[in-house]
């Protein structure tokens, strides 16, 4: 099975535009941006899922995801915003089964859009059920 494309930009098999590296996670910039200086922050030991990645670099990855927002605010590049995006499954749009971070520039007039349609609210009874299974399911000790 040959690797996956973002394994490959770790092991440096591939090309990447990178601004930030240390052992845990890689963090360069997308070839199909959304807009100039969107960024990816990827682990660099594989994970195809959140569920496979450990708690450390999940942690690390949001802290860089973090200062690259930062970074990116004071480079020059235009952004007015920032979105912070991460797919985790098909069914959410992951395309590269590596779990990634993006971090998005947004300025106003840029003409991306998340499309989101209208949803009903639901009933606080049916939250607070939703919310109880998910305390159920809760993995490792309660927090």
């Amino acid at each position: 099975m040959e690797r996956c494309v973002f394994c490959q930009i770790v092991a440096k098999e591939s090309p990447a535009s990178v601004f930030y590296e240390d052992g845990l996670v890689l963090g360069f910039l997308d070839i199909r941006p959304i807009n100039p200086g969107h960024a990816l922050i990827v682990p660099q030991k594989h994970a195809a899922a959140l569920a496979e990645l450990d708690e450390e670099t999940g942690r690390r990855m949001w802290t860089v995801a973090q200062r690259t927002a930062v970074a990116l605010r004071g480079s020059g590049v235009r952004c007015e915003g920032v979105n912070l995006w991460l797919a985790d499954g098909k069914a959410a749009f992951q395309e590269v089964p590596h779990v990634h971070l993006h971090v998005v520039p947004r300025f106003f007039g840029d003409g991306f859009r998340f499309v989101v349609g209208p949803r009903e609210i639901p009933a606080r009874e049916e939250l607070d059920a939703l919310a109880f299974r998910i305390r159920q399911a809760w993995p490792g000790p309660p927090r």
